[in-house]
């Protein structure tokens, strides 16, 4: 079954992507899944497997060497990816995101002719490092607080400095659950101008070296699922960058998370993976065509039939969110595209995990086994209603709030 449901409305450039990481995750990084898991490892062959296939530079505009793909196209191979190593796919989406960030989205914000002219020179530096030394960014997100959620500005405070005649920002902070952490060779950190009364409007969005003095990594990673991501927490200690460290103008990030909300639901698409993986399973489980497992059919019982039934049925519907989302995606969506957004990315973290609950009981005793993988899409699936900045909670209050309120509207306190 194609993650895109009917590949024939697809682009060339869909289909010929998409076809990639399919065989990408089902000869490379399937077969690799159990034991990173296992290990709580990161997946540095796959990153090479990635690399070589040109799949680090899927959103790096073609002018600067990549392949140009459009948002749509993106969560689509994301999924694939997501359908054979759920942690890979979620990883690989950070680094993604640095290069949309800086890209096709940034290219629909305002800014003056000179804030274009030097985000056009600085990402031109960033992509050349992915494009031809095939470095990897990450973007360290969570800190503990409000921040994460979009309810205040970063802790991580870039102080102005100029170091040895190089002007440019001095950072310190920290960020915990940093995906890639040890892994990747800058990170995208989002950070506040440190300036008196700083709000969210004073953001900003550095790619510091990952061997840059005061970088470093910390703590254990032994997580329920997605351990193959290795989020270790990161601290940043008086750490100097250049002014071509920003990945955006100064400010530029607050108005590109205001006017293109779909970036927040970039995660979904690892989600969307591991649901059609466990529908996989069970239909590959109750035909016996699980390779290594004795050929005993379960397929005539009725209670099997009407369980994958109902696992389909959930899978369309997440399936048809997920497109229609994909298509969706724009800068300055109105306000029903947001709110089809919130839906969406709640229905596909949610149904991704009830999914593989009724794959784990239509299957049985055997669904508990390590060697078999639906214990750990159960798992990884698990884990998507919690990441912010969306978590399902999260999703939900937005949601209730913007079908109830049109902006600006207050109500009287209540005596």
């Amino acid at each position: 079954m194609h993650i895109a449901g009917n590949p024939s409305t697809l682009t060339a450039q869909q289909r010929e992507l998409i076809d990639l990481a399919a065989t990408l995750g089902a000869e490379k990084f399937a077969p690799r899944a159990a034991t990173h898991d296992r290990a709580a490892s990161f997946p540095f062959d796959n990153y090479a497997d990635l690399r070589a296939a040109g799949l680090l530079t899927i959103c790096v505009p073609r002018e600067h060497g990549g392949l140009g793909a459009d948002f749509a196209t993106y969560v689509m191979v994301a999924a694939e990816i997501g359908r054979h190593c759920g942690a890979t796919a979620l990883s690989y989406n950070m680094h993604v995101c640095s290069t949309m960030w800086a890209g096709f989205i940034a290219d629909a914000l305002t800014m003056t002719p000179e804030q274009r002219a030097d985000h056009a020179a600085n990402r031109a530096l960033h992509y050349a490092n992915i494009v031809e030394r095939g470095l990897v960014y990450s973007q360290p997100f969570s800190e503990g607080g409000a921040a994460a959620a979009g309810k205040a500005p970063f802790g991580t405070l870039a102080r102005p400095a100029t170091v040895d005649g190089v002007d440019g920002y001095v950072v310190s902070g920290k960020k915990i659950f940093a995906s890639l952490a040890g892994a990747a060779d800058f990170y995208g950190v989002l950070c506040t101008l440190d300036r008196p009364h700083a709000t969210q409007k004073d953001s900003l969005y550095l790619a510091v070296p990952a061997d840059a003095a005061g970088v470093q990594v910390v703590g254990d990673w032994d997580p329920l699922g997605m351990r193959g991501t290795v989020s270790r927490t990161l601290l940043l200690h008086d750490v100097f960058v250049p002014h071509t460290a920003r990945l955006m103008p100064e400010g530029l990030y607050f108005q590109a998370a205001a006017r293109f909300p779909h970036m927040f639901a970039t995660l979904s698409p690892t989600y969307m993976g591991i649901a059609q993986a466990a529908y996989d399973f069970t239909v590959a489980y109750l035909r016996a065509e699980v390779p290594g497992m004795p050929p005993v059919k379960r397929r005539m019982y009725p209670t099997k039939q009407f369980a994958v039934a109902e696992m389909r049925v959930k899978l369309e519907q997440t399936r048809a969110l997920f497109l229609q989302n994909a298509r969706d995606a724009m800068v300055d969506p109105d306000k029903d595209t947001r709110m089809r957004l919130y839906a969406a990315h709640y229905t596909i973290m949610e149904n991704a995990n009830d999914i593989a609950r009724l794959a784990i009981r239509t299957c049985g005793g055997q669904s508990m086994l390590k060697s078999l993988p639906l214990e750990r899409l159960y798992r990884d699936s698990r884990c998507g209603s919690l990441m912010l900045p969306w978590t399902a909670e999260l999703c939900m209050d937005r949601l209730g709030r913007e079908c109830l309120y049109e902006a600006g509207e207050r109500d009287e306190a209540i005596e």
